[in-house]
């Protein structure tokens, strides 16, 4: 019963997250922002607001690993969709094509996980009222990097085409955007209690499923909606979604810490999550290093860069089992 209520529950987020790429690609071409800004700032916010939720309900839960290895956690799942990208585009590499445009976003997307591990191991103290300084600056950096990229959607924006006929009004896009989003805000918290469940069923530790089934659950929006916006042909707004994503997680580590009232937020995760950490730092390093160096080789069906995406996650993830984290 648990399982059919599992996949019920995931159904439903693969619909609402289709039409969120849908309407996302419509405002995007509606207000002339492009689908780079919009992929990074808005579908990402937006397919990122189950980690939020999750996260937020974790720690009045008195459980903040749990919203740890889900933020930390998703950043790895976010990368791997990069590599699942290069199976789905078989006969144009879109990383490729979009890498120069994507360069921003996934750097950005680098200094705000290094900044979150950083702050992670140096145990700074210092708050102002019950928020850590650390969380505080995580929070000031994202708003800077929305800016930095905001200039960038200005520019794309100059060379907007013309909108392609039958296109939604704006309103009907912004009215579908909101709607679906609503939807992943009422039905992903029970997709993630269901989660919990079915961890406690199996056996599993909570921070272990943290890590893995609940980052992996909460990262549904973002792989539906990625795979969506491929196959309509808005591969800018997909590869934002992703490195976006990993930025939008860490602003929500920081977050966090505004609902968190018994102490620095930071201060109270194992200093081991930042081995999740490093890993997600180390496949947006990878994804960003392969995409702009354009290597072109393929291994049977497969790139270089995306195999090495894939063997970084499944060995980092027996590794995360093996130690058994937290």
């Amino acid at each position: 019963m648990i399982w059919i209520k599992f996949i019920a529950l995931a159904a439903v987020i693969v619909v609402a997250a289709n039409f969120l790429a849908k309407y996302g690609d419509v405002i995007a071409v509606r207000t002339g922002l492009g689908g780079m800004f919009i992929g990074v700032l808005l579908l990402a916010g937006a397919t990122s607001l189950p980690e939020v939720l999750t996260s937020i309900s974790a720690v009045s839960q008195g459980t903040p690993n749990i919203a740890a290895g889900n933020l930390l956690g998703s950043n790895t799942f976010n990368m791997l969709l990069l590599a699942v990208l290069d199976l789905i585009s078989r006969k144009e590499r879109l990383l490729r094509k979009a890498a120069r445009r994507h360069a921003l976003s996934g750097s950005l997307a680098i200094l705000m996980i290094t900044l979150a591990l950083y702050f992670l191991l140096a145990e700074i103290e210092t708050k102002v009222l019950w928020v850590g300084l650390d969380s505080l600056i995580i929070v000031g950096v994202y708003i800077m990097a929305v800016r930095f990229i905001s200039r960038e959607g200005h520019t794309e924006k100059a060379g907007t085409s013309v909108i392609p006929e039958g296109t939604p009004k704006l309103w009907v896009g912004i009215a579908g955007f909101l709607a679906a989003a609503g939807v992943l805000i009422l039905v992903t918290p029970m997709l993630v209690s269901t989660s919990t469940d079915i961890a406690e069923v199996t056996g599993l530790g909570t921070t272990f499923v943290g890590t893995t089934l609940v980052a992996m659950v909460t990262s549904l929006p973002e792989m539906v909606t990625t795979i969506a916006a491929i196959r309509i042909g808005a591969s800018d707004m997909a590869i934002g979604n992703l490195f976006g994503s990993n930025m939008f997680n860490m602003f929500a580590l920081g977050l966090t810490d505004f609902f968190y009232t018994g102490g620095r937020f930071l201060d109270v995760i194992d200093p081991s999550f930042a081995l999740v950490g490093m890993l997600g730092l180390l496949m947006t390093a990878v994804a960003l290093v392969g995409n702009l160096a354009r290597l072109e080789r393929r291994i049977w069906f497969i790139e270089v860069d995306a195999l090495a995406l894939f063997i970084i996650y499944l060995s980092g993830m027996w590794l995360l089992y093996q130690k058994g984290l937290g």
